[in-house]
């Protein structure tokens, strides 16, 4: 019997977004500057001279953007901390059980399915606009359960050999090359 797979799936702790949460956080912490000098009458920015902006409605429209930024910025600092989407794959045919991990908000998502139930290993490839390359498992009577993961989009190459070598660890075709 062939040993079983365990492939690790990247959650939010990615590049892509802990760049973003750093330009979000310091345009927030720009804004709440802004704000905070139009109010004053003091400029707390090295930039330009908010302090010459008047407090309503400028510095208040200022400080309201300043507080949505710094509220997105605590949710992505968050969602990175905690790394939400992170889990794993795990396929073990000796045992006849498929387990997927991910990790949640507020908990660990998981549940085990029978190797039995997979009809195939589906490829899914869709270029344009919004571009989408997934492997996910074809399910008797279900859905079907996507394995990569959500973002940055997988090589067609690596797509491909992953989903030809978990097909033929199944013992099922693969579906959609």
């Amino acid at each position: 019997m062939a040993d079983p797979i365990d492939q690790q799936v990247l959650g939010s702790r990615r590049l892509s977004n802990l760049l973003m949460a750093v330009l979000v956080s310091i345009g927030g912490l720009g804004f709440l500057l802004t704000s905070a000098s139009s109010y004053f009458g003091k400029d707390l920015l090295p930039v330009g001279h908010p302090a010459a902006l008047v407090w309503v409605p400028q510095g208040l429209v200022m400080g309201a953007y300043g507080i949505a930024a710094v509220l997105l910025a605590s949710y992505l600092w968050a969602v990175i901390g905690i790394d939400v989407g992170a889990g794993s794959n795990y396929f073990d045919k000796g045992a006849d059980a498929i387990t997927i991990r991910r990790r949640g908000f507020r908990q660990l998502i998981s549940f085990t399915i029978p190797c039995t139930e997979v009809l195939s290993v589906k490829v899914e490839v869709r270029d344009g606009l919004n571009p989408r390359r997934r492997l996910a498992l074809k399910l008797r009577g279900r859905r079907d359960l996507p394995l990569t993961q959500v973002g940055e989009p997988v090589a067609l190459s690596e797509l491909e050999r992953s989903g030809a070598e978990l097909a033929r660890y199944l013992g099922v075709p693969l579906e959609g090359v």
